[in-house]
């Protein structure tokens, strides 16, 4: 018994310290990775959400501590998607509290779950689509945006239930939605605006699912062991790493991962995997010539306060 807790522990550390590079380099992975991951190793979906949202408020704030110091952050963007986020993360817990106990709620938020994994690899594809649409008619990132407050409230908002419900979400959907809102943010600058605006959402999603559910010391702790060390490490090769490779295996794991928890059959699901990997760099390759991009060099982003 204590050879398979020890077995156990050794690959939560593992997994964790994986998904915590992907948190840092790209700011998106957390939830929408460790979630799934948990769950696929026989925790139960509510406690796999109430585990990975702790151990994600400790990783996202060594990945913010990192940006911060790069100056990469705009503050007041990050503000106004906190006044949206907490209240809304807040209550995720309790509303699948309401639905009842039971394998019920479990198989609920089981199946959420892979509809938010489905989203997020759909939203993650849309973001580098937006990416070479802006590179094709030439439009640089600046060092300054005008924030809109109603939009990214409601931004905030809309994420911060979809975290606080599934823990998937804060490193995707609003990331995305950010691109869509302030085109003209840099790569840099939009993954620690985001990995800065998350810490208080996960924490209060965090805490909602602690009163709810609790934690279990054998999961968290080599969450905690893990997930640290990775995301620094992938935060400080940010924007020195070709994220080609990272960002498809990325759609392709959310995707078969998603489909998965919906309950879609293995064969439908092979044959989908097949299809994306056969496919689509091709349909990749053919996008990016069709928008006009070049070779990917590692950005150079402003640090200026905005």
């Amino acid at each position: 018994m204590a050879d398979l807790l020890t077995l156990d522990a050794a690959a939560l550390v593992l997994v964790s310290f994986g998904v915590g590079i992907v948190v840092g380099l790209t700011g998106m992975g957390g939830g929408a990775l460790m979630t799934p991951a948990l769950i696929f190793l026989g925790i139960p979906p509510s406690a796999a959400v109430s585990n990975d949202l702790v151990a994600a408020a400790v990783n996202k704030s060594v990945g913010a501590a990192v940006h911060w110091r790069s100056g990469s952050p705009n503050l007041k963007l990050a503000g106004w998607l906190v006044l949206g986020s907490v209240p809304t993360a807040f209550v995720g817990a309790f509303v699948l509290r309401a639905v009842g106990e039971g394998e019920l709620p479990e198989d609920l938020l089981r199946t959420a779950i892979g509809v938010a994994l489905l989203l997020a690899a759909l939203t993650y594809s849309a973001r580098r689509l937006l990416s070479l649409r802006r590179a094709a008619v030439g439009q640089a990132p600046v060092g300054t945006v005008q924030v809109r407050p109603v939009a990214t409230v409601a931004v905030g908002a809309v994420g911060g239930f979809l975290v606080g419900l599934t823990s998937v979400g804060s490193g995707s959907l609003i990331m995305v939605a950010l691109l869509l809102l302030y085109p003209a943010l840099s790569s840099v600058r939009l993954v620690g605006t985001d990995l800065v605006q998350a810490i208080p959402l996960v924490v209060a999603a965090s805490v909602s699912h602690v009163i709810v559910t609790g934690v279990d010391w054998l999961v968290l702790v080599p969450l905690l062991v893990g997930g640290p060390p990775g995301t620094y490490l992938g935060a400080r090769l940010a924007g020195r790493v070709h994220p080609r490779a990272v960002r498809r295996g990325i759609v392709v794991v959310l995707t078969l991962t998603g489909l998965t928890l919906v309950g879609a059959s293995p064969v439908a699901v092979g044959i989908i995997g097949a299809a994306l990997l056969i496919f689509g760099p091709l349909v990749w390759t053919l996008a990016r010539q069709a928008s006009g991009a070049g070779r990917w060099v590692p950005p150079v982003d402003a640090v200026a306060d905005d």
